[in-house]
């Protein structure tokens, strides 16, 4: 039977049969309990209902079971690109066991950056998870200065980081393109990421490695891993070189819309042009053609993410602070 008011801890150790302090060890996870007396704290605790104070308990154990997921992009790019969906999706299947909670805090311009900064302290994290940083970002150092564990989503440019996942964005670029030189293409356009992150500048490189080993010239133009940025840019490069014969996007929204683009055109995919993305999102085989791409994978990123910021709040020692994901090409009908 449940208690008419909000129950208190001594009435949980009284219901128990046990001090006060043992019920307070069973809450904060001591190991210094016996399994017979945690077995009648925890029943106590369900039949009376009891909530422990969380304000009290973080002063006893300093800890605040959240860990805080930072992405540094627009709600509108948040919640449209498949991407972050399935970061978020891989973290909080890591976390879901662990007790600790997720907060989404997005940083959209420099006046929510400088507030998220003065937040992200150890009173009100255990720990961070940042993805999407451009440039040199200083939110990972100063985190890690002020005594708070930090994981990051992606190689930070001109960023020493303690601890990040990332994808081999460099090798999945150069396989995808080095595809295209397989199948005879020579005039091979990409559209490059933003060049203030890590994604867009390896993606980039990987395109000019392939380009390099067989002497083709190079054909670039830039987006923001938009679908909208892919048809400006599938534009400009159709009005620099209108005999291109392939694209290499940097992500699979930005390649549909070079598909779409050369639709419009008239040019046949994959016949005149060849397109591949980058991302194996959900849209990619559900396009027209289907589209080729290379796949990473979102969730297994943000699932790694979370292991690594686990170990840190625990204070264990990481043999490997720093994962890199191998990627692999996905053949379908566009290239």
């Amino acid at each position: 039977m449940k208690s008419t008011g909000r129950p208190t801890l001594e009435e949980v150790a009284a219901r128990a049969g046990v001090g006060r302090g043992t019920v307070s060890r069973v809450i904060n996870g001591s190991p210094r309990v016996s399994p017979q007396a945690r077995d009648s704290v925890l029943k106590a605790i369900d039949e009376l209902g009891y909530v422990p104070n969380r304000a009290a308990r973080t002063l006893v154990t300093h800890r605040t079971d959240t860990v805080a997921l930072v992405v540094s992009e627009s709600d509108q790019r948040l919640f449209a690109e498949p991407y972050f969906a399935g970061i978020i999706r891989g973290i909080s299947a890591a976390l879901g066991d662990t007790g600790l909670q997720l907060l989404l805090a997005l940083a959209r311009n420099p006046e929510e950056y400088a507030r998220l900064e003065h937040y992200l302290t150890p009173q009100h994290v255990d720990g961070v998870l940042l993805t999407s940083l451009h440039a040199e970002d200083p939110l990972p150092g100063k985190l890690e200065a002020g005594g708070v564990p930090t994981v990051l989503g992606g190689r930070p440019p001109g960023v020493s980081a303690v601890s990040y996942v990332d994808v081999d964005n460099r090798l999945g670029a150069r396989e995808a393109v080095d595809h295209l030189i397989a199948r005879g293409r020579r005039r091979i356009a990409t559209i490059a990421g933003p060049q203030d992150m890590g994604v867009g500048i390896d993606r980039l490189t990987g395109y000019r490695d392939a380009l390099a080993a067989e002497g083709l010239p190079e054909l670039v133009a830039y987006g923001d891993f938009s679908e909208a940025s892919g048809i400006a840019a599938t534009k400009e490069l159709l009005q620099r070189d209108p005999d291109l014969d392939a694209v290499f996007a940097a992500d699979d929204p930005m390649a549909l819309g070079a598909l779409r683009v050369l639709r419009a055109k008239g040019r046949a995919v994959p016949g005149d042009v060849s397109v591949i993305g980058f991302d194996d999102s959900a849209a990619a085989p559900l396009a027209e053609p289907p589209l080729t791409t290379v796949h990473q994978s979102a969730e297994e990123m943000g699932s790694e993410m979370a292991r690594l910021l686990i170990s840190r709040i625990r204070g264990e020692d990481l043999t490997d602070p720093v994962v890199i994901l191998r990627p692999h090409l996905v053949l379908r009908d566009s290239a």
